[in-house]
C-alpha cells in the first residue's frame, strides 16, 4: 500500500535536472545571468516610466505594473532555483514551498488578467481615439490594475489552499525545479479528480478566457487599422500594438505548450525547459521588446542618461 503523510512535511525535494549534473552547472550560469538582466531591465522600465512626464500615460502605467510583476515573479523562483542548482542539496522547506506556490500562482494569474487589460487599453487607443482620454481616466486605470492583482491572488488563495490539503506520499520528491501545482498533485496519495477539475476550470477562467478577449480586441484593432487610408497611419497604429502582441505570444504560447504536452517520461524534460522559458526567460525579454521597438522609451532613456544633451552640445 502507498504511504500517507497526515502531518506537515519538513520540506520537499525538488528534483529538477538532478539526473544531469553537467547540465545543472550550465543552467546555473545561464539563469544567473538572465536573472541579473531581468532585474536591471525591468527596474529600468519602472524608473524611466516614473521619472519621464511624457510617459505618464495609461500604456506605461500598465507597463510599470507588468515590470514590477515580472520582478516579483522571477525573484520568487530564481534564488531558490540557483541554490538548488549549485549543489547536491535540492530541498525547499514546507513554508517556502507554500509561499512559492502562492506567489507564483498569484502573479501568473495576475499577468493573464493584466495582459488582457493592456489589450483593452490598446483597443481604446486605436478604435476610440477621440474618446481615449475620457475612457482611460486615472481612476479607471487604478481600478483595472487593482482588479488584475486582486483577482490573481484570490485565485491563488483558492488553489494553494486546496493543494496543501492533499494527503502527500511520504517521499515528498517533486519532479520539477519549483513548487508548481501539477507537480505537487502528482505526489498526492489520494484521489485528485476534484482538484484536477478545479484546475481545469481555473485554466479556462485565467488562460482561455483572457486570451479569447485579447484575440477579440486585436480583431477589432486590425479591422480599424485597415480602414486607415494612410500607409504611415497604419504603420504607426500597428507599431503601438506590436510590443504588447509579442509579449502576449511569448507568454501564452509557452503556457499553452506546457499544458498540452502528453503525460509521458519522454516529454518531462521538454516540459521543464518550457517552464524555465516562461518563468525565467520571458520576464527578461519584456524590457527588450518594449525598449527596442518603442521610440518613446528609447528617447526617455537617452534623456535620463544625458545622451541627448551630449549629442546637442556636439553640434
Amino acid at each position: 500500500m502507498k504511504e500517507f503523510n497526515f502531518s506537515y512535511p519538513a520540506g520537499f525535494i525538488l528534483l529538477g535536472f538532478s539526473d544531469q549534473p553537467q547540465l545543472e552547472m550550465v543552467l546555473l550560469l545561464v539563469i544567473a545571468t538572465i536573472y541579473i538582466l531581468t532585474l536591471l531591465g525591468n527596474s529600468m522600465i519602472i524608473l524611466v516610466s516614473l521619472l519621464t512626464p511624457k510617459l505618464h500615460t495609461p500604456m506605461y502605467f500598465f507597463l510599470c505594473n507588468l515590470s514590477f510583476l515580472d520582478l516579483c515573479f522571477t525573484t520568487s523562483i530564481v534564488p531558490q532555483m540557483l541554490w538548488n542548482l549549485k549543489g547536491p542539496e535540492k530541498t525547499i522547506s514546507y513554508a517556502g514551498c507554500v509561499a512559492q506556490l502562492y506567489i507564483t500562482l498569484g502573479l501568473g494569474s495576475t499577468e493573464c488578467v493584466l495582459l488582457t487589460v493592456m489589450a483593452y487599453d490598446r483597443f481604446n487607443a486605436i478604435c476610440r481615439p477621440l474618446h481615449y482620454g475620457i475612457i482611460m481616466h486615472p481612476k479607471l486605470l487604478q481600478l483595472l490594475a487593482a482588479v488584475a492583482w486582486a483577482s490573481g491572488f484570490v485565485e491563488s488563495t483558492v488553489q494553494s489552499s486546496l493543494v496543501f490539503q492533499l494527503q502527500l506520499c511520504s517521499h515528498h520528491r517533486v519532479d520539477d525545479f519549483m513548487c508548481e501545482e501539477p507537480a505537487l498533485i502528482k505526489i498526492a496519495c489520494m484521489d485528485t479528480t476534484f482538484l484536477e477539475n478545479e484546475l481545469a476550470i481555473a485554466t479556462v477562467l485565467y488562460v482561455v478566457l483572457p486570451l479569447g478577449l485579447i484575440l477579440v480586441s486585436y480583431g477589432c484593432i486590425v479591422r480599424s487599422v485597415l480602414r486607415i487610408k494612410s500607409t504611415e497611419g497604419r504603420r504607426k497604429a500597428f507599431g503601438t500594438c506590436g510590443s504588447h502582441l509579442m509579449v502576449v505570444v511569448l507568454f501564452y504560447g509557452t503556457i499553452i505548450s506546457v499544458y498540452i504536452q502528453p503525460k509521458s517520461k519522454y516529454t518531462q524534460n521538454h516540459k521543464k525547459f518550457l517552464i524555465l522559458f516562461y518563468t525565467v526567460v520571458t520576464p527578461s525579454l519584456n524590457p527588450l521588446i518594449y525598449t527596442l521597438r518603442n521610440k518613446e522609451v528609447k528617447w526617455a532613456i537617452k534623456q535620463l542618461t544625458g545622451q541627448n544633451k551630449d549629442s546637442k552640445s556636439s553640434l
